[in-house]
Parts: C-alpha cells; sequence; structure tokens
C-alpha cells in the first residue's frame, strides 16, 4: 500500500518512471493488489509503452473482469498501439504530416514518451518545421543532456537548415553517446559527403572548370534528395555552371526546381529572369523580375525589370532586324545589302504567275521590307526603333494610289495595268 501511495503521489507529479518502479514493487509483493497492476499499466501507457501497458490492465481484468477503468484503459492502449503502427507505415512512405498527425494524438495519451516526441520531431525536421523540431529536441536535452536521439534530430535540423560543420558535431556527440544510432551514422556520413563535394565544385568553379563544376554538382544533388535548402542552393549552382557553358534550357530548369525548393530563393530567380532574357522569354523574364522587385526594392532590381518591361514592349511589334535577316549590331551597308537582297526576293515581278494568295503574301512581305529599310537606314529613328519607342507617327513609308514609294533612293516599284516595273537607284 505504502509503495502504491507513493506511485500514485510521482504520478499526480509526472514523475512517471519514479512512480513506474513504485508500482512493480507493490505487485511484486502482493501480486492481488488491483491498484498497483492499474498505476502500473498507467504509467507504461504514459511512457508510450502500450504493450506493456496492456499486460498490466488485462491482469486487473482476471482478478475483477468487470473493473470498468481497466477495460476503459486497456482500449486506450490498444488505440497507442495503432497509432504507432500508424505513424511507422506513414514514415516508410514518407507521409510525415501523417506521422506527426499520429505523433500528437499519441503523446495526447502518451505525454511522458521521449521516443514518441522524437519522432514527431524528426519528422518536423523532414518537413522543414525545423523550429519546433528544434524545440522538441531541447526541451528531451534539457532533462537528459545524453539522449542520443535528442542529439541527432538538433544535428538533423542545422543539416537541413545548410549548417553542415554544426550538424556534424551533433552527429558525432549521437554517435559517442550509442555507437550503433544508424540514423546519426548515415547522417554524419551523408553531411560530411554532401559538404566536400559541393566544395570541389565551388573550387572547380572559381578556376573556370566549368565542365567540372557542372558535374561535381550534380554529384552533389544525388547524395540526399531530404536536404532541401542546401540542393536549392546546388541547383542554382549547377545553373550557373550551366550558363556559362551555354545549357540554357538546362540552366533554367534548374533554377525552377532550386525555387521549387525554396521560393524565397532571389538569387534562383535572377538567374532564371537572365537566361529568359538571353532566350527572348521576356514576359517569363518581366515576371522573375517583378517577384524580385517585390521582395528586395533595390535599384539594381529596378533596373532590371524596367529594361525586362522594355524588350517585352518591344518583342511585341515588328522586329524590322529579322524582317530584313539582319543582327541588331548590322552595319549600315550590311543593313542596305539586305535590304536590296529581301526587296528582290519578294518583289511582286517574282511573283506574278503564282496563286493570288502567294501574290498577296509576297506584297505584304516586300512592303515590311521597304518598311525596316526605312527605319533602320534612318539613324534617329533606328535608335528610336533600338530604345522601344513607338513609331507609329514617323510614317515608315507612304503609299500613292497604286504606287509605293519609299523614303530611300534605293528602290522604286510602280505598278500599272498588268505590269511591274522595278529598279535601284
Amino acid at each position: 500500500i505504502y509503495y502504491g501511495n507513493r506511485a500514485a503521489t510521482l504520478m499526480m507529479l509526472s514523475r512517471f518512471r519514479e512512480a513506474l518502479e513504485d508500482s512493480q514493487q507493490a505487485v511484486r509483493l502482493d501480486d492481488f493488489f488491483m491498484k498497483g497492476h492499474l498505476r502500473e499499466g498507467k504509467c507504461h501507457l504514459s511512457l508510450g509503452n502500450a504493450k506493456a501497458a496492456s499486460r498490466c490492465f488485462k491482469k486487473v481484468l482476471e482478478l475483477e473482469p468487470s473493473n470498468r477503468e481497466a477495460k476503459q484503459e486497456n482500449k486506450t492502449a490498444e488505440n497507442l498501439m495503432e497509432l504507432e503502427k500508424m505513424a511507422n507505415f506513414g514514415f516508410e512512405k514518407r507521409d510525415f504530416r501523417k506521422v506527426v498527425f499520429c505523433m500528437d494524438r499519441a503523446l495526447a495519451v502518451a505525454s511522458a514518451c521521449h521516443r514518441f516526441k522524437i519522432f514527431k520531431a524528426e519528422c518536423l525536421a523532414l518537413l522543414g518545421r525545423y523550429p519546433e523540431a528544434q524545440s522538441v529536441a531541447s526541451d528531451i536535452l534539457r532533462l537528459d543532456s545524453t539522449n542520443a536521439d535528442a542529439l541527432y534530430v538538433r544535428g538533423l535540423c542545422l543539416y537541413y537548415e545548410d549548417c553542415i560543420d554544426k550538424a556534424v558535431q551533433f552527429f558525432i556527440q549521437a554517435l559517442r553517446m550509442a555507437p550503433d544510432h544508424e540514423k546519426a551514422r548515415l547522417a554524419c556520413r551523408n553531411a560530411k559527403a554532401l559538404k566536400a563535394k559541393k566544395d570541389e565544385g565551388n573550387q572547380a568553379f572559381k578556376k573556370f572548370n566549368f565542365e567540372a563544376a557542372y558535374q561535381l554538382y550534380t554529384e552533389a544533388l544525388a547524395i540526399d534528395p531530404n536536404n532541401i535548402k542546401t540542393n536549392a542552393k546546388l541547383y542554382c549552382n549547377r545553373a550557373t555552371a550551366g550558363a556559362k557553358l551555354n545549357k540554357v534550357n538546362q540552366t533554367i530548369e534548374d533554377c525552377t526546381n532550386a525555387i521549387k525548393l525554396d521560393d524565397t530563393y532571389i538569387k534562383a530567380y535572377l538567374r532564371r529572369a537572365q537566361s529568359y532574357m538571353d532566350t527572348e522569354q521576356y514576359e517569363e523574364a518581366v515576371r522573375d523580375y517583378e517577384k524580385v522587385y517585390q521582395t528586395e526594392k533595390t535599384s539594381e532590381h529596378k533596373h532590371l525589370l524596367k529594361t525586362a518591361q522594355l524588350e517585352l514592349k518591344k518583342s511585341k511589334r515588328k522586329d524590322y532586324y529579322k524582317v530584313l535577316g539582319v543582327a541588331k549590331n548590322a552595319t549600315e551597308d550590311e543593313i542596305k545589302k539586305a535590304y536590296r537582297k529581301r526587296a528582290l526576293m519578294h518583289h511582286p515581278d517574282r511573283h506574278s504567275s503564282a496563286t493570288a494568295e502567294v501574290q498577296k503574301e509576297e506584297e505584304k512581305k516586300f512592303k515590311e521590307v521597304g518598311e525596316a529599310f526605312t527605319v533602320l537606314s534612318d539613324p534617329k529613328k533606328k535608335i528610336r526603333y533600338d530604345n522601344g519607342h513607338d513609331l507609329d507617327d514617323d510614317g515608315g513609308f507612304s503609299g500613292r494610289g497604286n504606287s509605293v514609294f519609299f523614303s530611300s533612293s534605293l528602290v522604286r516599284w510602280y505598278s500599272g495595268p498588268g505590269n511591274f516595273f522595278f529598279q535601284f537607284g
């Protein structure tokens, strides 16, 4: 009775391990002491030992089959076993949210179970909820500084927050406390390998060995898919190396993967936006630069956004350089030569025997060639065009009846009834 009473008092103080010892001593002295068996079962339940708790409650029911409290507590123990089973299944399927849900319900019953707390904390870390996971592990370490599982979870949080050196220290400490701790051993190995491979890639990049850097970042990405923050940086690093190697599509894909892992990663948005600019995907570039500027309103980001918006505006009008088939840095002579070539190519005389539809299309192209030359051969208009200004009021060319006179003296063509005459000035 004295051991039983002290066990009850210790239970009220939430000192369940000590209460468990007193309860077990009480039933050793008297195996028919029902309250002793009930208290032992409740202590096991609070400590998360559902099977042991169930054995105690079943012992009470052997002594008193109608004991309502023992029936209810045994049902609670069975529910706890089911929750643990569901949590283990969820962990195998990498459904960490389900594990957290199950552990929350289990801890409502087994409030003193460190195992359940650690299991929950590990899954919180795997879900990226590091402050919550750190809090749970720290609470346990305050009570037991040698708890290897709690040390492992602390290291895991640091590892996933890209503090790899500190993480390794915690993993090593956990292994000192429990040399057979397989999770700590694996995490320690991954952390060291990831850091080494990332550093190798960085060194190769600094030496302008972009192919080697690209390959090393690829190898680093294969080490631990769960390390979201480090992998986001690795994707962005590989994108930077890819950009140096002119792997534009791969660069965009890597930046997108980095953003999926960390949607606040400004560097990845900037790298992807530049790649969009390089491939003339201006709408996408504007979207990324807008995201960046909303997050960090710097003058540099504002300038990048304005430049992308200007290029987008320019892309939605006729591209006179494409019409003439010249580069944007073409010289005056190159523009003239290209104009003559295109004018001859699309001149109506060349297509007089074609169908009406083809003649109409070629006449349209012929006029576009003249319009393009009118702008690009005039230095003032060319500057305005290149700067994205509207030229609607300038009038690229003028038409009179059946005749079209281009502003240049290079070419004139006249249409009369059934014939064309074409000459260069």
